[in-house]
């Protein structure tokens, strides 16, 4: 993991494509913006692994499973 120290109004580029950008320090909380083109997915970390796990989920579904339509 690559560690890094930032201040407000400090950014961080991935891949030519992704810019983070410090926006605030409150506390323990820091609020990010991120800037990508839009055919790149952005999501928290608990949504992406929802996602994943949905994905996981419906290719265990056989055709058995859903109801005739």
């Amino acid at each position: 993991m690559l560690v890094l120290t930032r201040k407000i109004n400090q950014s961080i580029v991935i891949d030519d494509k992704v810019e983070v950008v410090v926006l605030e320090v409150r506390g323990e909380q820091v609020r990010l913006g991120i800037r990508a083109p839009k055919d790149v997915p952005v999501h928290r970390k608990e949504i992406y692994e929802q996602i994943q796990d949905e994905n996981r989920a419906a290719v265990d579904v056989r055709p058995e499973d859903i109801p005739d339509a």
